[in-house]
């Protein structure tokens, strides 16, 4: 009998460096940093997997992945009557391979070893800095009755966007007939695909891959090993040089999916959970996000004004107000402090009063936003000291820069982690 629990292993690409979502992967990998206030990017795959009964899986890790390693050790831990795993693969040097992971195909090259390890038909190959809700049973069961070697996942986009995703067309049974890599603008006339009525009224007229794959074992097995030995990347090498060799599919996806690809696409991402209908629903019974069960207390609130506005566990609000915002776990906010289109991560820990006490002793802000601030378009880091009377209005009149405690990406302010924002500052 057929189950999605003994013929699939999953595989997580954590991600390169990160560069493009700085400060914010200074210290930690992009699938461990901190969404929708109590979660880190990495459950999001790893919850659709849980929730499409994919139960084996493995996160490959390479850079700064010591926050990762914890959060995925501390969380994901099934039981010993289950043969479910979360695994971490952080690149590692070998005799026959004294380098690191090159590439997403590489990076999955050099794990088969230890992936093999298992009973599996299929790999499900995923990327750990997505935010989606997907039921992958669909998507296999697709693969299976078309009797594909690779399905891709898409999702059509518009025009804006199509330069920035691997492109392709299908025929009428949905099989790729060609693919490109992030096509120039003059270009995409030639790539316009019929995406459906509904996709095509809002414009979104080009198919582009997920980074969502399917391989059947002994085609990625072959891919890898024999035929493209030397291939670092799934979307630039492998993906385009299979379409002509074996029967690639396409499988369109239309809910909502983002790339966390860069500080403005992660700071929307977060802002939009706190619309009335949140595209990204966290209050869906069958699409639950896993995550760490912290042992925290309730969030506390006084003498504060909210207008959509998310607030995790933990949280001591005495804000005068707080509109459009997202308010993560520990989170501390002073008296009379307002703060709009801001999402605050929170802090790792609680301060003692004898600590406190000492802090202000010492004229160091107390952990979280200190009293009478104004706070607007921006991203505050875990564990940041912000002082009383500190204003920070992020927009477009601001140029981009990179401080000591802050940097500015878009208009957007990103408080650095743990920095410390004296009295009266100003940005």
């Amino acid at each position: 009998m057929f189950t999605l629990s003994k013929s699939v292993v999953a595989v997580i690409l954590g991600g390169g460096a990160g560069t493009r979502l700085y400060p914010l992967t200074a210290s930690r990998s992009k699938p461990a940093v901190p969404i929708a206030g109590k979660y880190r990017l990495v459950d999001i795959p790893i919850s659709n997997c849980i929730n499409s009964n994919i139960n084996r899986m493995f996160v490959l890790t390479q850079f700064n992945s010591a926050s990762l390693n914890k959060h995925i050790k501390n969380t994901y831990q099934f039981s010993a009557f289950s043969s479910g795993f979360v695994d971490i693969l952080a690149a590692e040097q070998t005799p026959d391979n004294p380098g690191w992971y090159q590439g997403t195909a590489d990076a999955v090259r050099q794990s088969l070893r230890h992936i093999a390890n298992n009973d599996y038909e299929y790999v499900l190959i995923l990327s750990g800095d997505q935010l989606y809700q997907m039921d992958f049973a669909e998507m296999i069961a697709d693969h299976k009755e078309k009797g594909a070697d690779i399905t891709i996942a898409t999702i059509p986009v518009g025009d804006r966007d199509a330069p920035e995703f691997g492109i392709l067309k299908t025929d009428n049974e949905n099989f790729i007939t060609s693919f490109i890599e992030k096509p120039k603008r003059d270009l995409l006339g030639d790539w316009t695909s019929d995406t459906g009525d509904a996709m095509r009224s809002q414009g979104r007229n080009y198919l582009a891959s997920m980074g969502i794959y399917i391989f059947n074992k002994n085609v990625l097995y072959n891919l890898l090993k024999d035929v493209y030995p030397d291939a670092t990347d799934f979307g630039k090498e492998i993906i385009p040089n299979s379409i002509e060799q074996y029967k690639v599919i396409s499988y369109q996806y239309e809910g909502y999916w983002t790339d966390i690809g860069n500080i403005y696409s992660f700071f929307e991402a977060n802002l939009a959970l706190t619309q009335d209908i949140p595209p990204f629903n966290l209050f869906d019974n069958s699409k639950t996000v896993y995550s760490r069960a912290r042992m925290l207390p309730p969030a506390k609130i006084s003498g504060s004004t909210l207008e959509k506005t998310v607030i995790a566990d933990g949280s001591i609000i005495l804000a005068s107000r707080l509109e459009n915002c997202v308010i993560g776990i520990r989170a501390r906010i002073g008296h009379g402090t307002t703060v709009v289109n801001t999402y605050i991560m929170g802090n790792d820990y609680y301060e003692t009063l004898a600590q406190m006490e000492e802090f202000t002793q010492k004229g160091v802000p107390q952990n979280g936003i200190g009293d009478r601030c104004y706070i607007k378009n921006a991203i505050i880091d875990k564990n940041c000291r912000i002082g009383n009377d500190v204003r920070i209005n992020g927009g477009p009149h601001l140029e981009n820069t990179d401080h000591a405690l802050y940097t500015v990406k878009d208009g957007i302010v990103v408080v650095k982690k743990g920095a410390v924002i004296p009295n009266g500052f100003v940005i």
